[in-house]
């Protein structure tokens, strides 16, 4: 950018911070609005900014609803996720980079045709199956269900594939058996790759909604996304505690996404490797 023209770099400059304000513009009217007093909001104009800020606002939201207990439901599911996530990528990926088995790539192929299937499909069978197996309202309902994905062994299959094989060979011919092989030679050199199926699924599970929404039943196994809906109701609905709930939510994705930009870099790189 140093080399435009100064009119030129002027213009590129206003339209990042133009776009940059606009992508900013309902994180800061969500923050405005949880400062608002409650009738404050139904004002007409609707105020950008509350004319006397509450602050009182987030501790009464907070015990309002048994929040504490949403944000531990929210972090075990996530947590959980996670860990099942990265089982099931790093094992899969590897299959499918290095071992020659029959169909191989068109298994993948048909893991890849997955992704082409609309969530809400899939819905009713998930349900179906787990309420079958009893685990309706159960970890076991939120975490079984989210333990495998298709877009994280996508990824962990195209990081193993850039990977040069000496490494791997010499390890073979020092007698290293293929899962030696995967846990000490391939997956340490992978943990970039991990670290980026991490953070997408945890950013992905702590904001889910609607699964959650519909497998759990008591207000002990609610995440925090369906705890904040429960502050609209049919004919009433109290913004500032929801927004002020919204804003405590985000704050954990915000703090990751900070301390683990690259990463998110990093995953779009990857999606550009060879196949």
């Amino acid at each position: 950018m140093s080399r435009l023209h100064p009119v030129h770099r002027f213009l590129a400059i206003s339209l990042v911070v133009i776009l940059a304000l606009t992508m900013l513009a309902p994180f800061l009217y969500m923050l405005s609005t949880s400062l608002m007093d409650e009738l404050e909001v139904f004002s007409f104009p609707p105020p950008l900014l509350p004319a006397d800020p509450r602050l009182a606002n987030y501790p009464e939201a907070l015990t309002a609803l048994p929040f504490a207990r949403f944000f531990l439901v929210s972090t075990i599911t996530s947590v959980s996720v996670v860990a099942a996530t990265l089982l099931t990528s790093a094992t899969a990926g590897y299959a499918f980079a290095r071992l020659d088995f029959p169909g191989r790539e068109r298994v993948f192929l048909l893991y890849l045709a997955t992704l082409m299937v609309p969530v809400i499909v899939l819905l009713i069978p998930r349900f179906l199956l787990v309420a079958g197996l009893g685990w309706i309202d159960t970890f076991r309902g939120l975490i079984v269900t989210e333990a495998v994905q298709v877009w994280g062994i996508f990824l962990m299959r195209q990081y193993f594939l850039s990977l040069p094989r000496e490494l791997e060979d010499a390890a073979r011919i020092d007698g290293a058996g293929e899962w030696t092989v995967f846990s000490r030679i391939a997956l340490p050199l992978a943990r970039p790759a991990l670290a980026t199926v991490a953070l997408f699924v945890f950013i992905d599970q702590w904001k889910n909604f609607l699964w959650p929404l519909i497998v759990t039943r008591s207000m002990d196994m609610r995440t925090v996304e369906v705890g904040i809906s429960r502050f609209a109701g049919i004919y009433y609905s109290n913004w500032p505690y929801q927004m002020a709930a919204a804003v405590v939510a985000v704050l954990p994705v915000l703090v990751l996404f900070i301390f683990a930009q690259r990463y998110f870099i990093r995953g779009i790189q990857l999606t550009g490797m060879k196949g």
